[in-house]
């Protein structure tokens, strides 16, 4: 038994779409504990207090804050390593294939923002998480369209992952700009002078990802202390780690940490993001709730505004010829990734975090029950519409584009 269950794990693991199955399932188990008696240990264990202190350095926060703070600010710095080794010499670096997606993930953020100003415009407390829709979620994306196999063209994963890195760049952005409590002026200035520090080392040719982590851990504190959110050093950092050796050519420092973080994010920090932030307590929840503005502006905008917006804006690239349909791709299953990019899970749960749950307001409606009804059904309907061009056996002609 011991056996057949360890053969079991290490083949689910292999599986392309192994990393959206089990942030799925971890959203599932919160959901199911937050309705049982189980949910008061639930929140229990969120709310636990956790503090570090060094000297007159002291910083407490519960579980939760410690979890999206800490554990997301990891996530942000493997998106940043993946965003410059694209941009350096990956698909982005090639400007034909930045066109598209670029102007896709434009309308992917626009248009859902502003079906959710039109829900609640009149309310200045709801307005703050306008950005919640605009976010999508690329390990989950990826994941149900990885489910469909082989056939669907290495083209199409591109343009999907393209939108999600600009969509991701934009999100980054947001978060800078929209999402900062009161500044501190002492700890931007520490933050201020780690940056051409990590410069210093980068020119100076210091390959050791350790000295790069070690100011990054630094800097983190300082921005977690200024006010900005701390979860911008992970690409602030990434953007210094050399991307090219010089002691060992042919080796590259960013694609060794960017392998090595890989499994650690997929599998470990984003399930756990997922478990810690979707337990939504369904008891008493009617379409009173469902239909309060808030929930609902989120749902249309991932459903209906991520659709619009992205397939409506590439649409018009390629009639106008600013842009060229992907290789084996056609509108329908343009459309379908248009859908996928509707699921925002933890990408939307992390600004819905800093929109409402950090804030000191009373609110009175669960931002999650949009986003998760948002997520599912975009997810539901991108997949079938991609089902109908790609569900079938993969020839072998195609099953080895990969």
């Amino acid at each position: 038994m011991t056996k057949v269950a360890a053969s079991f794990i290490k083949n689910f693991f292999r599986m392309e779409s192994a990393a959206g199955i089990l942030l799925f399932m971890s959203a599932v188990l919160a959901l199911i504990i937050a309705n049982t008696p189980l949910s008061a240990y639930y929140n229990l264990l969120l709310d636990t207090p956790v503090a570090i202190q060094i000297g007159a350095l002291n910083i407490s926060k519960p579980l939760l804050l410690w979890i999206n703070d800490g554990l997301m600010a990891v996530f942000f710095f493997l998106v940043g390593l993946e965003l410059k080794r694209e941009l350096v010499e990956g698909e982005l670096s090639d400007k034909k294939n930045i066109v598209l997606p670029g102007i896709g993930a434009i309308g992917g953020m626009f248009v859902p923002a502003f079906i959710f100003f039109w829900f609640n415009k009149d309310d200045p407390m709801a307005l703050q998480g306008w950005a919640i829709p605009a976010a999508t979620d690329i390990a989950f994306a990826l994941g149900v369209l990885k489910l469909l196999g082989p056939r669907v063209p290495t083209s199409l994963k591109i343009f999907l992952t393209s939108l999600a890195i600009f969509d991701d760049i934009g999100a980054i952005l947001v978060i800078a700009f929209f999402y900062t409590s009161q500044i501190s002026l002492t700890a931007l200035i520490v933050v201020a002078l780690c940056v051409p520090l990590l410069w210093l080392i980068n020119r100076k040719g210091v390959e050791a990802t350790s000295t790069y982590i070690l100011i990054g851990v630094i800097m983190w504190v300082a921005m977690l202390k200024s006010g900005v959110h701390a979860t911008l050093t992970g690409v602030i950092l990434a953007m210094f780690i050399p991307i090219k050796s010089k002691i060992n050519p042919g080796s590259s420092p960013l694609k060794e940490l960017e392998h090595n973080l890989h499994s650690a994010v997929a599998y470990i920090i984003l399930p756990i993001f997922a478990f810690a932030n979707s337990g939504l307590d369904l008891k008493g929840i009617g379409l009173e709730q469902v239909m309060h503005p808030v929930p609902l502006g989120i749902a249309l905008g991932l459903i209906v505004g991520k659709q619009v917006g992205i397939f409506g804006l590439c649409w018009l690239a390629i009639k106008l010829k600013w842009a060229a349909m992907p290789d084996r791709a056609n509108w329908v299953s343009i459309y379908g990734i248009s859908a996928l990019c509707g699921i925002g899970f933890t990408m939307s749960l992390f600004i819905g975090s800093l929109a409402y749950e950090e804030t000191q307001f009373n609110i009175i409606f669960d931002e999650r029950l949009g986003i998760i009804i948002g997520s599912m059904v975009s997810a539901i309907i991108g997949y079938f519409v991609l089902k109908t061009q790609f569900g079938g056996p993969a020839p072998d002609s195609e099953a080895t584009d990969k």
